[in-house]
């Protein structure tokens, strides 16, 4: 096996000769472009401090103090620096029990304060942390559940230390502001958690000050200063955040199932929506969820100002939400970016992923997706040795920086609905064209959905009422239904793919000054059995922009646009693809009461969606 290269210092080395007496007091070993594991993970050095960051979010004339804890290679007692694979997260001390806001109450109307809305404290079911996915081995930090006692708790660990320490990486563990032993308080993704998170980074770098326990100095002396982040979901979203600061040492980022836009998370073209499975969360339950720091009285003020500006009448998109944006600083990315995602990610959608990783490929950033048909979890339960291969790539390509070529393989690495996995030139996939379906009367129980449009001419008016109660599930199942519009293709004749974005362009009119919309594609299979592809809401007050409320006119219709979440996905041979209009999303939106009435103009509205193979392959599927 042909050794490449030999690290004694912050850079590798190339030198076969060298490379021949390695041993792990001189430094790392490389095979074919990957770090080797010749370090024994047991013998290490353990620390626990507190970085002190830029910032004094609980406003008690302090700098917050970040924890944190540091597990590095015996050998760094004696000369070796190494970089570091830094992971932070508000979850490893546990949560809190916290209710979720009420979300069946009526729609906001300009001018208008919703009946039954709450106006202050959430209201409703209750986040239990012992059941929550968020402190849950689905984050890849199954040893790290319950409060931390001080510096004698346990240590905090997760399912990549044996593996990382073998290869001379140094691991940092540091609990994000106001959990745990850190100070300052939790926004959910506001920027003084950025900035605490990052602080960490700059000591690394010699540029923040920590201390211990007792107060003495304590230096990074044995670092490299290339550091690289990882984490799943909360976790994988702070390295995000702390990359679009752009700031020096942080070489390399690994976010899983991670958020770019918390405004997308808790919101969806102006509709107020849920994250999958946490119906009424929003920023400031979550805020109170992680709130975890010895003090719980510090902070109410801004978790109270959180709940006031998060604004849950109008779903507007504001400063509030600008801060918690990392879209608008792509620009300032310099870290490689690795990112991966589940396809049935409801919790954090798939958009979160899609707009991040086209927004690097914009900005010429190094970038790598993996796509997996699972939900909100961590790629080393599902392809443990080839994940954990193109990790050490990535981390020893930009950590390292040994020239193994890794920039220049297969940009997208996805896994098809039959669990295979295939890698590809980059995604959506090479050769994807928007092509445009339309819907033919008869929505009430299954209309046609064809390549060519209504007949111009008056417009051709399907109706629904909206019914919160009924899952769309339940709606779509239907044979008929007056509560949603169902269209359909034929039999695909031959697969079709899917692969990217997918929207709803619409002519409605609505019999209320509010109401919801939800537009949804599925897959119909032989035996009428369905599957939901993608789904996506809007409010028709946001019809003209994001942050701006316009009212509705009863009666008047709307251009209105239904941005569903992007998917990779097949139709085999035999389905039929649905094109499902309802109001109301009872497992997403808020509930009014039933009975909202929506006017669907069909001669002027259609289904945009990626087809792998453009026109061409849909004329082949459908005819």
């Amino acid at each position: 096996m042909l050794l490449s290269a030999v690290v004694a210092g912050p850079l590798a080395v190339p030198s076969p000769a060298l490379a021949a007496l390695a041993a792990p007091t001189s430094g790392p070993v490389f095979a074919d472009g990957e770090a080797q594991p010749v370090f024994d993970p047991t013998d290490v050095v353990r620390e626990s401090l507190f970085v002190t960051a830029p910032v004094d979010s609980d406003a008690d004339g302090r700098s917050d103090q970040v924890h944190v804890e540091v597990v590095r290679p015996a050998a760094t007692r004696h000369g070796l620096r190494v970089p570091v694979v830094y992971q932070v997260s508000p979850y490893y001390a546990g949560g809190n029990e916290v209710a979720n806001h009420d979300v069946d109450v009526e729609l906001h109307v300009p001018g208008q304060r919703g009946p039954g809305r709450p106006a202050g404290r959430p209201a409703g079911a209750v986040l239990d942390p012992a059941g929550d996915e968020r402190v849950s081995a689905a984050l890849g930090y199954p040893d790290r559940v319950g409060p931390q006692a001080g510096p004698d708790a346990a240590p905090i660990t997760s399912r990549y230390d044996q593996y990382l320490l073998s290869r001379g990486y140094a691991l940092v563990f540091a609990e994000s502001l106001g959990s745990g032993q850190s100070t300052g308080c939790p926004t959910s993704g506001g920027r003084n958690e950025t900035l605490g998170a990052r602080s960490v980074v700059d000591w690394l770098n010699g540029r923040a000050v920590a201390h211990d326990a007792q107060g003495g100095v304590v230096s990074a002396s044995w670092a490299t200063g290339r550091v690289g982040m990882i984490g799943v979901s909360y976790n994988g979203t702070l390295p995000n955040a702390v990359a679009a600061t752009g700031v020096p040492g942080l070489e390399a980022i690994v976010p899983i199932a991670a958020i770019s836009s918390w405004y997308d998370y808790y919101r969806a073209g102006g509709a107020v929506v849920a994250p999958g499975g946490y119906q009424g969360e929003d920023t400031d339950v979550l805020a109170e969820y992680v709130y975890t720091r010895a003090d719980r009285q510090v902070c109410r003020p801004v978790i109270d100002r959180i709940s006031r500006e998060q604004d849950r009448l109008t779903g507007d998109y504001s400063a509030f939400w600008a801060e918690r944006d990392y879209l608008r600083d792509v620009d300032r990315v310099r870290a490689a970016v690795l990112a991966v995602h589940g396809l049935n990610d409801w919790n954090v959608k798939t958009g979160q992923v899609a707009q991040w990783y086209a927004a690097l490929r914009q900005h010429g950033v190094p970038h790598k997706l993996w796509l997996h048909q699972y939900g909100h979890t961590d790629p080393i339960s599902l392809r443990r040795d080839e994940w954990l291969r193109t990790l050490n790539r990535w981390f020893t390509r930009y950590l390292y920086q040994v020239a193994n070529g890794v920039e220049a393989e297969p940009r997208a690495t996805l896994q098809r609905e039959d669990l295979s996995w295939v890698d590809e030139p980059e995604w959506p996939a090479p050769g994807t064209q928007d092509v445009r379906l339309f819907p033919w009367p008869g929505g009430t129980g299954r209309g046609a959905l064809t390549a060519g449009a209504a007949v111009p001419g008056a417009p051709t008016v399907e109706r629904l009422a909206d019914d919160a109660t009924q899952t769309v599930e339940q709606l779509l199942d239907a044979a008929s239904s007056g509560n949603r519009l169902r269209y359909a293709t034929g039999p695909a004749s031959t697969p079709l793919r899917l692969s990217g974005t997918a929207r709803a362009e619409l002519r409605v009119a609505f019999d209320r000054p509010a109401a919801n919309m939800t537009a949804l594609l599925v897959d119909r299979a032989p035996d009428g059995t369905s599957a939901i592809i993608s789904r996506g809401w809007a409010d028709p007050q946001n019809r003209r922009d994001l942050d701006r409320t316009d009212p509705v006119q009863p009666g008047q219709p709307y251009r209105l646009d239904v941005t569903l979440q992007p998917k990779d996905y097949v139709l085999a041979v035999g389905h039929r693809l649905e094109f499902v209009l309802a109001s109301s999303d009872h497992d997403y939106t808020l509930r009014p009461r039933p009975g909202t009435g929506l006017a669907v103009d069909l001669t002027d509205t259609s289904l945009v969606f990626p087809a792998v193979g453009g026109s061409r392959a849909v004329h082949a599927a459908f005819g």
